[in-house]
Formats: structure tokens, C-alpha cells, sequence
């Protein structure tokens, strides 16, 4: 065999072996929540948001919660049976508010049982969409965030006391109609978390936690926390099931580089500190 031969067969194989190794990975998601699936007899949806990579090139892509996640999550509540549970495994920084609502009220609106599990965070509008179903199970140190509406790349909450600090002549067209805009959508997302969490608890404390977390009380990324959502009056279990976990490492990145964190990938049960050995 010639240089020539040989440098198109590694050219090929150069190729062919991420697209190999993707549909692998499909292929063991894919048993894992059947796996799941069996194991909790629920249909399991998985929306998980990290940075993903293309194959050969590693050009980085940031995904968030768009109309192309919400036409997925609706067409497989659509295809659930209405006596089916649903589990929502979940993971994402959050995305477009009109996404996050529609799943939300898909899954408020579906007849059986319906849970958020988030193993690590749902920010934003994912904290919209944990909002709306019967449980939200999560990792003890897993966190959720306010539900702020944010216009263009400010809060709309700071838009509002920022105009309000200053007089009217002294703001220009712009400024005024982002207001404007602001206030109606700060309006609209109280409105609709109060919806959401009516018929969950009292009618007062809906609306003192609506209050709360759309009108910009922390800052966007505040973390909720398994002990300020129950402070707030968030009822929140934090037993993951295991196979979630092994479902969440399959959505692990490449490592195109040297890693920045690192440790032995295997669960320690007790530590002999006298002999400074793992038993």
C-alpha cells in the first residue's frame, strides 16, 4: 500500500470516527432512559443544554431553550398517554421566555403525574418550567433561579428603577419605550407563574411567590438553593434516581484539551484515614 493510499484511509477514518463514536453515544442514551423509563414506568424526556461540539472542527455551539426544544417536548407529551406519567430530566441556563411557557403549560395541562428532575441547574425559564408540574425532584446541591424577564441584555426590573431615578426629559425615545416593554413583560410572566402555582397552594402564597421571583428581587442569576426554595414555600424532594445520574454523564463534552478538573471516576465508599487507604 502507497503514502497516498494510506494518507486517505487515516483522512477517512479521521471523518468517519466522531460520527462513529456520536451515534454510539445516541445509542446509550437511548438505553438509558428506557432504562429509566421501565424503572420509574414514566415516559422520560431529556432536555439537556451544554456546550456542544461539532465533529472534527470543535466549533463551539451554546444551546438554550428555543421553539425547536419546545416542538420536541410538546410532540412527546403529545405522544404520551394521558394516564402516563412524565419525567422531565432537565438542565439548561434557561432561553426565550414564549419556549419556556409553552412546555410549561403543555406539562401543566398533562392528566397524570408530572416531574422536573434537575441533576444539576435550571435556570430562568428551565425554573419556569420546573414551576409548572406535581414534583420537582433535584440534587441536594443542584439550584434553580428567578424567572426575571430580561429585555435585550438587561433585566427589565433594572430597566424600570433606572427610569424611575431620573426625570422624563431626561431620557431619551429609546430608553422610554424599553420601559414600556419592561413593565408589560415583568406583568405578564408574574401572571403567569401566579397560574402555574394556583392551584398547587393558597391563593396568597401563589402570588407572593410570583411576586418574588419575576420582579427582579436578586439579580438573574441568583441561585435557589433546596433550602430557599422550601423557604420560599416550594416543595422540592431531593432523591435523584441513580440512573439519572448515569444518564446526565452520558451528555458529557469531548475534552479537546487538558481538563480542569480531574479525579479518580469511581465511587469511594469509606476512607481509612490511619493508613491513608480507600477500602
Amino acid at each position: 500500500m502507497d503514502l497516498s493510499s494510506l494518507f486517505w484511509i487515516f483522512f477517512i477514518f479521521l471523518f468517519m470516527y466522531p460520527q462513529f463514536m456520536f451515534r454510539l453515544k445516541l445509542l446509550q442514551r437511548y438505553n438509558c432512559i428506557k432504562e429509566l423509563e421501565k424503572e420509574r414506568k414514566t415516559r422520560v424526556i431529556v432536555m439537556i443544554h451544554r456546550q456542544e461540539q461539532l465533529a472534527l472542527f470543535g466549533i463551539p455551539i451554546y444551546r438554550f431553550i428555543n421553539i425547536e426544544d419546545s416542538e420536541e417536548v410538546l410532540r412527546a407529551i403529545r405522544m404520551t398517554p394521558d394516564d402516563m406519567p412524565i419525567d422531565l430530566i432537565l438542565h439548561t441556563p434557561g432561553g426565550l421566555v414564549l419556549a419556556s411557557e409553552q412546555i410549561a403549560m403543555a406539562l401543566k395541562e398533562h392528566k397524570a403525574k408530572t416531574t422536573v428532575i434537575i441533576p444539576h441547574y435550571a435556570m430562568s425559564g428551565g425554573s419556569l418550567i420546573s414551576l409548572a408540574v406535581d414534583e420537582i425532584i433535584m440534587d441536594k446541591n443542584a439550584v434553580m433561579g428567578p424567572v426575571d424577564p430580561q429585555i435585550g441584555q438587561y433585566p427589565a426590573a433594572s430597566i424600570l428603577n433606572t427610569v424611575n431615578s431620573k426625570y422624563i426629559d431626561e431620557l431619551d425615545d429609546e430608553t422610554l419605550i424599553l420601559a414600556d416593554v419592561s413593565k408589560k413583560a415583568i406583568q405578564q410572566v408574574k401572571e403567569f407563574v401566579y397560574d402555574l402555582l394556583k392551584d398547587k397552594m393558597p391563593d396568597e402564597k401563589a402570588k407572593e411567590i410570583s411576586e418574588t421571583l419575576s420582579t427582579g428581587k436578586w439579580t438573574h442569576d441568583y441561585p435557589l438553593t433546596v433550602k430557599k426554595l422550601k423557604e420560599l414555600g416550594i416543595s422540592v424532594n431531593t432523591e435523584v434516581p441513580n440512573k439519572v445520574y448515569k444518564l446526565f454523564d452520558l451528555y458529557k463534552q469531548p475534552v479537546t484539551q487538558r481538563p480542569s478538573v480531574q479525579y479518580i471516576p469511581i465511587p469511594y465508599k469509606k476512607v481509612d484515614y490511619v493508613r491513608g487507604k480507600i477500602k
